[in-house]
């Protein structure tokens, strides 16, 4: 079963991230690289994306002729996606524990992120086919 872990933060989150001090950054990237390592290992890991900053976000709509409408940037959102990893596990029990390995990442404040894990389904119902 394939499940996603993703990373939200908020916009004083993202602004924190952003000042960390360079060995910092380079600590949080080390611990990352190691994960995905080991769990490539594990023969778990199937990819891993990091996301552009919240300031870039847009939210796009079909207009009644089908050209893109654009809406953004969400400054009264609470909370932005930030990454996301994408597993291949036996059981949702693995995709909790890996999360908790995930949650566990470096950072100057110390603590551990949130990590929400989705299953990703395989298609639709076979009553839909």
């Amino acid at each position: 079963m394939k499940y996603m872990l993703l990373m939200s933060g908020t916009k004083p989150e993202f602004n924190a991230y952003a000042q960390w001090p360079r060995e910092a950054h380079a600590t949080h990237a080390a611990f990352m690289r190691k994960l995905s390592k080991e769990l490539a290992g594990e023969g778990s890991f199937v990819s891993t994306l990091g996301l552009g900053w919240p300031t870039e976000a847009k939210l796009v709509r079909a207009a009644p002729d089908g050209s893109p409408v654009t809406d953004g940037v969400f400054p009264e959102s609470k909370e932005f996606l930030a990454g996301l990893w994408i597993v291949d596990v036996e059981s949702a029990a693995e995709a909790y524990r890996i999360a908790a390995r995930l949650s566990s990442q470096p950072s100057p404040q110390g603590g551990s992120a949130p990590i929400e894990v989705r299953q990703i389904l395989g298609g639709p119902p076979e009553e839909y086919l």
